[in-house]
């Protein structure tokens, strides 16, 4: 008797617990869909017999995570053995990836260059604090990654005021790097 009501306190315990679990309500503007936040921060796979690291950008634009899904799921295949170093390419429209492999197949490159994309809320918010009553006329964005380390990752912003423009660098984070007339 003694062993029924154990089980039938423990067989409960762990429904509760797994009904509690599973029925967290998620609302907000993001609910049911996959954010940036949700995935890894370095992203490796395997080619032949070194692991690749490639990490991912939080970039706030569709476009520019989507071309970075794109070369992720690129399989580099055995196209390519044999020589030196080789790259890819990918476009879309106002951007390019560019990746570059050595001879095992290692990713040791990558440069991100796109135009006028969405600005991450932070970049935009130390442009309007520090230049209020401007305009952001166009934009690029700078990724550049070594060997597994970022080596920049910026934003290159055009601002006007009037008949006045401005070129402004911007770190990802909002930190105001250059300014120049």
């Amino acid at each position: 008797m003694k062993k029924i009501i154990l089980t039938l306190l423990f067989s409960s315990f762990v429904t509760a617990s797994y009904s509690q679990y599973h029925n967290k309500k998620v609302s907000g503007p993001n609910a049911g869909s996959f954010e940036s936040e949700e995935a890894p921060k370095v992203v490796t796979k395997k080619t032949e017999k070194n692991f690749s690291a490639y990490i991912t950008d939080e970039n706030p634009d569709n476009k520019v995570r989507d071309l970075q899904r794109k070369f992720f799921d690129y399989d580099l295949g055995k196209q390519h053995q044999g020589e030196k170093s080789h790259s890819i390419q990918m476009e879309m429209k106002n951007g390019l990836l560019s990746a570059t492999y050595n001879d095992d197949g290692k990713l040791t490159g990558i440069i991100e260059n796109y135009k006028n994309v969405k600005l991450p809320n932070v970049v935009v918010h130390t442009i309007l604090q520090k230049f209020p009553k401007w305009e952001i006329v166009n934009d690029t964005f700078l990724y550049v990654q070594e060997d597994g380390h970022v080596v920049k990752k910026q934003y290159h912003i055009k601002i006007k005021k009037e008949n006045e423009v401005r070129k402004l660098t911007v770190h990802a984070n909002g930190e105001l790097l250059e300014e120049a007339e």
